[in-house]
Formats: structure tokens, sequence, C-alpha cells
């Protein structure tokens, strides 16, 4: 595991804000929001693969939606930081934040998940 000096070291701070401080990038600005490439979805920070395009939907949201995460990849916690309980996600490698997790809203998907994360924390590397 690496120090925060040495995240915020090779980190972006924009990137240390979202990964590090648990931070969330503004709806609809992030780079995959509306992408729909082929692909494997890794974290930024340590590069491990997170998700895959075919988990990835649309959900409208402003942010990347996937419906799942490659096993073992993300670890949730609960937060309750806004008052309320949500799930928070991180990457099972190096801890940092990747977003949210929210149940049951309906969307056509396998799990009945949206797990709601931030462009910044995602690198995406296509199939070849």
């Amino acid at each position: 595991m690496k120090t925060e000096s040495e995240w915020r070291a090779i980190l972006t701070p924009q990137q240390f804000r979202v990964l590090r401080e648990k931070g969330t990038e503004a709806p609809g600005t992030g780079a995959y929001d509306k992408h729909d490439k082929e692909g494997v979805y890794n974290c930024a920070a340590c590069d491990a693969p997170l998700y895959t395009s075919g988990t990835k939907f649309n959900s409208g949201c402003g942010w990347p939606a996937f419906f799942d995460a490659i096993p073992g990849a993300v670890v949730r916690h609960e937060d309750t930081s806004l008052g309320m309980k949500r799930i928070e996600i991180v990457c099972a490698n190096c801890q940092s934040h990747l977003g949210h997790v929210f149940q049951g809203e309906g969307f056509k998907t396998p799990t009945d998940e949206r797990h709601c994360v931030n462009s910044i924390s995602l690198n995406f590397n296509d199939k070849k």
C-alpha cells in the first residue's frame, strides 16, 4: 500500500480528490458516462480490472453505471456521510474510492443494482 503522499505524487489533483478523499466529479463531465466501447475498466490508481463493458448500461444518471463488478474487484462499505445510508465501493486492490452502489431502482439488469462510478476513478482498456 502507498502512503497518501505517494498517491498525491502519482495522481492528478482531481484524481486524488476523488480516489483518495472520496470526492465526486460533477455529473455529465466524465469521459466514460456515454462510453460504449468493448473492453475493461480498470482502477485509475492501481490499474486493477474492475468492470467489463458487458456490465455497463445507460442509467441516465450522469456517471458511468454498471450492474456488477468483476468478482472480487470491489469492496462495499456502508457510507452515512450525507445523513443517509449509501453503499460506498472501493477498489479491492488499493482501497481507492470509486463511487456508490444503489439497489432496487428498477433497472432491467440481472442484479437490479447501479454501480455509479466516477469516470476519473477509471481507465479503459480496449479488448485487442
